[in-house]
């Protein structure tokens, strides 16, 4: 069936418009709308108040966006799952819970209010100019107008204003704070033994049918992956200029458009007397200042050697004065017009007369030249050659990329006739597995363009994959020529791993077997030496017990000391203390100002996190199924 519809494509196009449009004179534009999709679905309500499909999409591309400005590398991807689709309308039903309750509370912020924060906060200081106003260019860079900024920053100050006045106000109870920094910095003196997996590997030697059990009830553990080896083609820049011919005609042509480019700048190196005359100077200090510095000139022009003397002794310029007026090599556009128009039309070893600028009168003396020099064609025909290669070749990807995809389609068979039309390399691949390796390059380290060489119709129907993008102007497609589908290996293959494996779970069960005996020969025989020294431990400090055993040591009450409690670590073993008293803070981990101030901000935040809770019960907020996920989603929509 799916060959009939690849030969009959432009037929079956060609009814679709037969049906399609008369249908439209029918129905209606809006008829169609009622089919086209779930757009206007309502995925949620707040007092009443849908959200759309539309505004949970809008809120996901805009989450994205922020993402990617922070991140420029993240991968849209990581946005795409059930869990941060979910985490995404959430967001939004909070942002409507917040504003609805701000508007029934009348928390309204004012103009001078708005100003003051945008001028102050840092986090704005990237949308601000020098003078404190809104710098409309980076908000047009974020698909916003100075009015959509300043309606989204009231929005945000009244959401934060909801809120405030609970969590800025809390205070923790002192008697409940101290029972909380206690559990934490709490110090319990302890003895503690510990029975590793590890020391009891020498002890175990399962047998034949102890390997073999395992094998069987752990399959899964010994498969062999999926793998397919491939054909593909790679259309590329790289690829579209082998087939670029260029005449000498145009490549010298392009050469005389662009010879300032192959033209190395022109510069000059000179000295210079500034004698200051300022526009703010009276006419009778301007003459005064000319008069000096004619003074200057005539003395240089009697002994031109005398000029970086003259220039350290009355140079109003400091920054050059202490070198002679030495100003280094500048190019064009580096100094004021009339400066610059003297000095590049004096030869080396050439003193100017007196130059006039904004800043006074310049005696300028040329000390050297370089630049101007043209390379020759013949010197940059390759570099020629190949900036024009490139941009006939970027002209041409956008069309090639077209017929490359509609070819790998329509002649799903084979990528021979693809590669012989735009003369690329068939290359091959073997093994290839669902992630990239390590190390790959090229479309082998594209997950896009591996999800397609194990796509459906590629792997059980030796079909070309679409053509898929793996790089900029760089497009893809294969074809695969062997599959092996995940297969359990063969006992006789994977013996020796499924022994090492048997090994540790025998020795394992073994360490914990002689801790619980160890901790059933204490407990009845508390006055037992334990062979540990005495150490103190505390949820700051565990020194080095297991989480499982800490948590055993801090649940133990005060009152039944001295006690033995034990814990199974798992494959890892087994693990004893004897927690003999309990001791006071630790006073390393424990800064009680701090700890309590942060224990006051948990505690803000869980009466916040409470208050929250109860306006989505008092606006009725419902979360309703969606039939449409969010953008680029495959995964169901949250509940």
């Amino acid at each position: 069936m799916f060959d009939f519809f690849r030969r009959h494509t432009r037929a079956l196009q060609f009814l679709l418009v037969l049906l399609i449009f008369p249908s439209f004179v029918f129905f209606g534009i809006q008829g169609y709308s009622r089919f086209a999709g779930n757009e206007n679905q309502t995925v949620a309500k707040v007092a009443g108040q849908g959200i759309t499909q539309i505004e949970w999409d809008r809120a996901m591309r805009e989450q994205i966006e922020r993402a990617q400005r922070q991140m420029p590398g993240i991968d849209a991807k990581v946005f795409e799952t059930p869990e941060m689709k979910r985490l995404s309308l959430d967001a939004l039903v909070r942002e409507r819970v917040l504003l609805a309750t701000a508007d029934k509370l009348h928390l309204v912020t004012t103009d001078d209010r708005l100003q003051r924060l945008f001028v102050s906060d840092p986090q704005f200081a990237a949308l601000r100019n020098p003078d404190g106003s809104v710098n409309r260019d980076a908000l047009n860079a974020r698909g916003m107008s100075s009015e959509m900024f300043a309606y989204r920053l009231r929005q945000d100050i009244a959401q934060r204003q909801v809120l405030l006045g609970l969590a800025g106000t809390v205070i923790a109870p002192a008697a409940v704070t101290a029972t909380a920094l206690d559990a934490m910095f709490q110090q319990r003196e302890i003895q503690f033994e510990r029975f590793d997996a590890k020391d009891q590997l020498a002890k175990v030697n399962p047998g034949d049918g102890d390997i073999e059990a395992y094998y069987k009830a752990h399959a899964a553990a010994f498969q062999a992956p999926e793998q397919a080896s491939i054909e593909y083609l790679v259309l590329d820049l790289e690829a579209l200029k082998k087939d670029v011919k260029i005449a000498d005609e145009d490549l010298r042509k392009y050469y005389g458009e662009n010879e300032k480019r192959y033209t190395a700048p022109e510069e000059r190196r000179a000295s210079h007397i500034l004698v200051k005359a300022d526009k703010d100077m009276t006419q009778a200090e301007r003459d005064k200042a000319k008069a000096k510095a004619e003074g200057l000139l005539a003395e240089i022009r009697k002994s031109p050697s005398a000029f970086a003397e003259l220039a350290r002794k009355n140079s109003d310029d400091p920054g050059s004065a202490e070198k002679g007026g030495d100003l280094d090599f500048f190019g064009r556009g580096a100094m004021v017009k009339p400066f610059e128009d003297s000095a590049f039309g004096l030869k080396p070893g050439e003193t100017s007369g007196l130059v006039q600028s904004d800043f006074g009168y310049h005696i300028i003396q040329v000390t050297g030249a370089r630049g101007g020099e043209k390379r020759s064609f013949d010197a940059v025909r390759p570099e020629l050659e190949t900036e024009i290669r490139t941009q006939l070749a970027q002209k041409r990807y956008s069309e090639a990329a077209v017929e490359f995809t509609n070819m790998v389609y329509e002649q799903p068979d084979s990528l021979k006739p693809v590669a012989e039309r735009f003369k690329l390399e068939l290359k091959t691949a073997q093994n290839l597995k669902r992630a990239p390796v390590p190390g790959a390059t090229g479309p082998l380290a594209s997950a896009k363009f591996l999800d397609a060489v194990f796509g459906n119709d590629a792997v059980k129907n030796k079909r070309n994959t679409e053509a898929v993008e793996v790089g900029p102007s760089q497009m893809a497609s294969a074809r695969v020529v062997k599959y092996d589908p995940a297969h359990q290996l063969p006992l006789a293959e994977v013996r020796t791993k499924v022994r090492e494996q048997v090994v540790a779970v025998q020795a394992a069960a073994l360490a914990r077997k002689l801790g619980a005996e160890r901790l059933a020969a204490l407990r009845a025989a508390p006055a037992t030496a334990m062979s540990d020294a005495t150490k103190l431990v505390s949820r700051a400090q565990p020194r080095e017990l297991p989480r499982e055993l800490l948590d055993a040591v801090m649940k133990t009450p005060a009152a039944t000391l001295p006690t033995v409690v034990g814990v199974s670590l798992g494959d890892q073993g087994y693990a004893i203390a004897k927690v003999l008293k309990v001791g006071g803070r630790d006073p390393v981990a424990a800064d009680s100002a701090k700890a309590q101030g942060q224990y006051g901000q948990v505690w803000a935040d869980a009466e916040s996190q409470a208050y929250y809770a109860a306006l989505k019960s008092r606006l009725n907020v419902e979360i309703s199924g969606i039939p449409k996920a969010a953008p680029g989603a495959s995964a169901s929509a949250p509940k």
